[in-house]
């Protein structure tokens, strides 16, 4: 047995966040490839198309429902959607995201705090919907940033503040 092999995931499915682009599109192929079904949620629902006809090339069956991590009820939508098409769910992949370049003293109480929503808090309530319906030990990962742990010299407070939120809710909830 190979070791590719061996982190195959052959008969798992896979809920992907922020998959109408970027990163997003990445995970799904990946863990399309890797042998998951993959159900995406991202709120530019006219992208995830193309997202699911990248996981149909790989040979694997995707789902896709227009999603808003920052609204609670979104959330369980998605994986709600996703037991209903799969009847399960393995894996979540919190990958939605948001940034601002915004010097601090001119970022808008509103600027920082949708940065927030999306990232720290839509991470927040994708993980609890998830493990409210996760049966079998499933695993949840968290797209963080180096920005999370360390300045980089770049006016994005919201965004580096949210990011280190979300390395201590990933070791609490670990």
């Amino acid at each position: 047995m190979s070791i590719l092999d061996r982190f195959r995931l052959d008969g798992k499915v896979a809920v992907v966040t922020g998959a109408s682009s970027g990163l997003g599109v990445a995970f799904a192929k990946a863990l399309a490839e890797a042998g998951a079904d993959v159900v995406l949620g991202a709120r530019r629902a006219d992208r995830l198309r193309e997202t699911g006809a990248i996981v149909t090339a790989a040979g694997r069956k995707f789902a896709a429902i227009q999603t808003d991590v920052t609204q609670p009820e979104q959330c369980n939508a998605l994986i709600a959607h996703a037991v209903e098409k799969f009847g399960k769910v393995d894996i979540l992949v919190n990958n939605a995201g948001v940034g601002t370049a915004v010097a601090a003293t001119h970022e808008t109480p509103e600027q920082f705090k949708s940065v927030i929503d999306v990232n720290l808090f839509g991470a927040y309530w994708m993980s609890q919907a998830f493990a409210r319906a996760n049966t079998n030990g499933g695993a949840i990962v968290n797209i963080s940033s180096v920005l999370g742990i360390k300045p980089q010299g770049l006016p994005q407070a919201a965004y580096a503040s949210s990011k280190a939120g979300l390395i201590g809710l990933t070791r609490d909830l670990a």
